[in-house]
Order: C-alpha cells, then structure tokens, then sequence
C-alpha cells in the first residue's frame, strides 16, 4: 500500500508518499487544480503496482469537500479527512520547538494516515444532491447569522442615538420597521413622519389588525422626548442607520432567494420525505440536518456513531476515583445549532418528546441540558427511520407513553 500525505494551501499543495514502511518515496509541491490532480497520479502510479487496486493508496487530508478533495475520490484512493486540530498534536511528536513547515505537515499527514487510520473517518460518499444541500443549506445559515450580527449592530447604534425606536419596534429586521428607519433615520426625521405615513408601511409590510392604533403608538413612541444628541454625531448615527437598513434588506432578499434554492434541492432528495417526518424539522431545518449528516448509508454504523457525530452524546472522563460526564462541545455546531432547534420545537409536535423532556426536567436537570438529552433521543430515532427508510410514528417512537396512557 502507499500512504500519501496531502497538505493544501489555497495555490498548491506538499506531498509526501510513503510505502508501509514509513520510508519516503517521494515528495513534491503541486499546483492547484488539474495539472496538479494529474501530478499527483503520476507521482502514485509510478511507484503503484500496473494491476493494483486504487483503493491501496490512502491520502490524508485536512479537508472533506472541494473538487480536489473529489477528484482524489473519483480515482477510488481511500482519502481520509484529518481533523486539523489532531494533526497538529500528531506533529508535536516529531518536534517539540514549535517548527512548522508544509513538507513537514505533509509528511505528519503520511505518517498518520498509515499508522493510526483505524482511528481515522474516511471521506464519506455522499451523492451529487446531498452535496449541493449542504453548499446550499451551509450559504443560506450563514447568510442567516450574518443578518442577526447587523440587526445586532442597528440596534447598538439605535441605543446610542435613536433609544425611541428601540421602544416602539419588536422586530429591528421586519419589512416596515426597515422603510421606516430609512425614511426616518434619526429622531428628528421621525418626528417629522405623520400617522397616514406610518399606516402606508405597515399595510406595505402586510401587517394585521388596528393599523391606524398602532401607527399612532409609533408616532408617539418618536414624539416623546429623549436625551438630545448634537447634530453632527446625530446625523452620522443616522448615516450609519441608514447603512445598516440597506444590508439587513438586501441580506434578507438573498436570503429568501437562497432558501428557495434549499427547498429545490431539498425536495429532490429521496430522504427528504423521512426527514419531514421527524418532529419538530421543517424544510429549512430538515435541510439542514440532511446537509450536515450526509447521505451515504454506511458512514454511521449504529445511532450511536451518529450520536457523538452530532455531539447530543455525552462524554465521559474518569481518572481514579473521579468519573464526569459533560456535554461534548467538540462537535459540528451548525448540526447541532440545527438539532438543539429541533428539540425545541418537538415540546410542542410530539406529546412523546415532550413527557420526555417533562421527566428529565424533574429530576433537576436546566432547561438546555434537558433539550440535549431529547434531541440525543430524536437522533437515535432519526437513525432508525433512514436506516429502515420509514417515516416517523409517534406510538413507535415512544412505546412508554402509550403504555402509560393504556394504564390511565
């Protein structure tokens, strides 16, 4: 077999290929894209055997996605993606200065892979449309995270200049609070704004019920008085509002486009079905949780290895006589932002999750812990239903609960 150590950089890539022995066979840098993925084959084949099997080279890289990353796939080499935070611990056992070289990361990499990959996950096969779920899913949360960090930051420049419109708007991103911050960015401005104006944004922004009452409530909400901020930093708070109202509009129709890019490649999936089912997981979060799981049938190999994947399992530490149990923070955070959602959303879908989550919560455990616990439970029982591709059933899913209603 050839072990092969691949550390990328944004324009090329060191390469080390070793024999099982551990002794090197060859090493180089190659260029970024096909010159360089043909390169690579030409550097493997001349020291692989004419009939030998693709799969006796194994590649270790610190990635799992890209189309070098695929290509490596494509040629049918075992390519396993290596946590970067593991190997720069396996590095520091060739040097304890501190040095750092890329021939020396691509060498640590070779050397991994062919003596510790039985530890190791291989690049999981997910198809063509699980991966543009995840490409598209990924883009749409962040775009998402972006938009609450500059709804975060007009809302600090508000406090520091324009407190009123803090008080009278709930939602700093909603359709008509925006075209009021842009018309009015500044106090003065929205005390210049009348009741018929006010009631033509809400109604623009499809708002419900005593629109006159409320546009009345915003115009005094502007009218009363506020600590005076002078002219000159008010009107460069008010450029800033301005600036802020522009990104928060355009993130949130981009959002909306991207999201329906989701939904399209979404609803293609096979999965897709099963997922829906789950309680407490809508499009958007099913979506979500399909991108970040993947889609090949044999990367988990029991709900248990789906579980630490997800990081809803504990984990445990014992030393002597002491033994803790913690919540497993080293994970994936957008599945388990999406899970922890989930969870929270299933009190409310499913009477089953939420007797669970209700027993937990007796015992004393906090309101986050509990919510964990349930969505380590709603996994195991995600696995179950895309394993047998059978959709979700409440009485199967919780045959305690219907027991104990059976008892009542």
């Amino acid at each position: 077999m050839l072990f092969v150590g691949d550390d990328r950089a944004e324009d090329h890539h060191d390469v080390e290929v070793q024999d099982g022995t551990g002794r090197r066979l060859t090493k180089g840098r190659l260029p970024e894209g096909l010159a360089g993925i043909t390169r690579l084959h030409e550097l493997v084949g001349a020291h692989l055997a004419e009939d030998a099997d693709p799969a006796e080279v194994v590649v270790g890289i610190e990635t799992d996605r890209g189309p070098w990353v695929s290509a490596l796939v494509a040629a049918g080499y075992q390519v396993i993606a290596v946590n970067p935070v593991q190997a720069a611990r396996y590095r520091e056992r060739y040097s304890t200065s501190g040095a750092k070289s890329d021939a020396g990361d691509a060498h640590a990499l070779a050397d991994m892979v062919r003596t510790d990959r039985h530890q190791l996950r291989p690049v999981a096969g997910d198809s063509d449309l699980a991966e543009a779920v995840k490409v598209t899913a990924r883009a749409h949360q962040t775009l998402v995270w972006d938009r609450t960090r500059q709804v975060q930051r007009l809302r600090a420049a508000l406090v520091e200049s324009f407190p009123a419109a803090v008080a009278v708007f709930d939602d700093l991103d909603a359709a008509d609070t925006l075209e009021l911050l842009e018309k009015a960015p500044t106090p003065d401005l929205a005390r210049r704004l009348t009741v018929a104006q006010i009631s033509a944004a809400l109604k623009r922004a499809r708002r419900r019920g005593d629109l006159a009452g409320r546009a009345r409530a915003i115009r005094a909400g502007f009218q009363a008085g506020q600590l005076p901020v002078r002219p000159a930093t008010a009107a460069a708070y008010g450029a800033v509002v301005r600036a802020q109202v522009g990104l928060i509009g355009t993130l949130t129709t981009e959002i909306g486009r991207l999201g329906a890019q989701v939904d399209a490649h979404f609803g293609q999936h096979p999965d897709a079905e099963v997922l829906l089912s789950q309680p407490g997981l809508g499009p958007v979060l099913a979506a979500r949780v399909l991108a970040e799981f993947g889609d090949d049938p044999d990367r988990y190999a029991d709900a248990k290895a789906r579980k630490n994947y997800a990081g809803t399992s504990p984990v445990t530490r014992a030393s002597g006589k002491k033994t803790v149990v913690m919540a497993r923070y080293a994970r994936n955070d957008r599945l388990a932002d999406a899970l922890h959602q989930q969870a929270f959303s299933a009190l409310n879908a499913s009477p089953g999750a939420r007797a669970y989550y209700d027993a937990i919560r007796a015992r004393g455990t906090g309101h986050h812990a509990a919510l964990r616990q349930l969505g380590n439970r709603l996994v195991g029982i995600l696995h179950g239903c895309l394993k047998t591709h059978t959709h979700y059933q409440e009485a199967t899913a919780w045959p305690q609960n219907v027991a104990s209603d059976a008892a009542a």
